[in-house]
């Protein structure tokens, strides 16, 4: 047995560059759209039952929660897709060395964190 490998690994105590913090937070939006699309169909599906629940639907989206869910699953998209683009781009070796991995981390979150204000100005106007 090696006596130099660590035996009971903490997480919580490892200090995960930025790229990597960027990659995860990819991860997590995916499963966000994932389960938010389950809820998405099931709601078109209400919907397409009458008009009544139609307006009910279309009534409990425009609510402050609703919008809050509508705005969530926008910024989940907009960040899922940024951070996306930057994985196709660093498959084709681009932006593969730690400077520039960090400068396009940096990029995904400025840009997804503009498109965020802006799903959240378009939802509440």
């Amino acid at each position: 047995m090696n006596e130099n490998r660590p035996v009971n690994l903490d997480l919580s105590k490892f200090s995960f560059p930025f790229p990597a913090l960027v990659s995860i937070t990819h991860r997590i939006a995916g499963v966000i759209l994932f389960v938010g699309t389950i809820f998405l169909l099931c709601a078109l599906q209400d919907s397409l039952e009458s008009a009544e629940s139609f307006a009910a639907i279309k009534n409990s989206m425009t609510t402050g929660f609703g919008s809050f869910i509508t705005w969530g699953l926008l910024s989940a998209l907009a960040y899922h897709f940024v951070a996306g683009i930057k994985h196709l781009v660093m498959d084709l070796g681009i932006g593969e060395e730690l400077k520039s991995a960090q400068i396009a981390a940096s990029l995904v979150v400025i840009i997804s964190g503009v498109l965020i204000v802006l799903a959240g100005v378009w939802v509440w106007a």
